[in-house]
């Protein structure tokens, strides 16, 4: 409770007061004191502090309210210049800001669909469960990212570098995958139907019950070489449509220009 609401007590004389040392040398500090306790003992009997004590409390009252109501409006302003950055990234290399600029919106709940961040540097982005539909990956640097439960149908990720991504049980029916990487990912109950993954790097990729496989768009040259965990009968349905098992990226590379048509 504050000093001044408390019952004010008239001090003692100063001819008792002084008593309370026995040594000289501490009478002009108790004194001080004395003088003290006067002055409180004076401005506690004058209630129009007590009055400005009470609008100070009402104010920071007011001030919470009016802080708690604006929340809606702060978080607005906070989600329209994340948009800003990203917008005005677009078709940029680097970050950019984006990758903090997608973590606060996705930690928000803000739905990403249609964003394009092509070309973009995304390395070790955050954005779990992001509802990220229709949106134009191609050419972005997302090694590490963490994609996992993310909602993607309808995306483009060609030439996206996804090495080691957690991209568990995210939703990418009819995406486009051609010339993506995947090495090192891990692709766990994650659903590829209709993708196309053409010419992929699938290797060492973790394809625990990897979903709707068997639906999957193409798989033209494909590597599949040493991809881990595969669903039963998934290698030998991927070559039979298809993809390829090199250890060496000079062999697939030079496998992949000789299927190409000749001018």
């Amino acid at each position: 409770m504050p000093y001044i609401f408390k019952e004010p007590h008239r001090p003692s004389p100063w001819a008792q007061y002084r008593y309370r040392v026995r040594t000289r040398l501490l009478l002009p500090f108790l004194a001080v004191e004395w003088l003290s306790e006067w002055a409180a003992w004076f401005l506690g009997r004058w209630v129009f502090l007590e009055v400005l004590e009470y609008c100070g409390t009402l104010s920071i009252l007011v001030g919470v309210i009016f802080y708690f109501a604006g929340s809606h409006d702060r978080r607005e302003q906070k989600h329209f210049q994340a948009w800003q950055v990203i917008n005005s990234a677009q078709g940029k290399g680097g970050s950019g800001g984006r990758i903090d600029a997608l973590q606060d919106l996705n930690a928000d709940s803000v739905d990403l669909v249609g964003v394009d961040l092509s070309d973009a540097f995304l390395h070790n982005l955050q954005i779990p469960g992001a509802r990220i539909a229709r949106c134009n990956l191609s050419g972005a640097d997302m090694r590490g990212a963490n994609l996992r439960n993310a909602v993607a149908p309808l995306s483009t990720l060609i030439f996206t570098n996804l090495r080691n991504a957690d991209l568990r049980n995210a939703q990418f029916a009819q995406s486009d995958f051609t010339n993506a990487d995947f090495n090192g990912a891990n692709l766990a109950n994650a659903d590829l139907s209709a993708c196309i993954l053409d010419k992929a790097d699938l290797r060492n990729t973790d394809l625990t019950n990897v979903a709707n496989w068997k639906s999957i768009q193409s798989i033209v040259m494909s590597n599949i070489q040493a991809c881990r965990n595969p669903p039963d009968g998934f290698v030998d349905w991927a070559l039979a449509h298809g993809a390829v098992q090199f250890t060496s990226d000079n062999d697939w590379q030079s496998r992949i220009a000789a299927t190409q048509p000749t001018r």
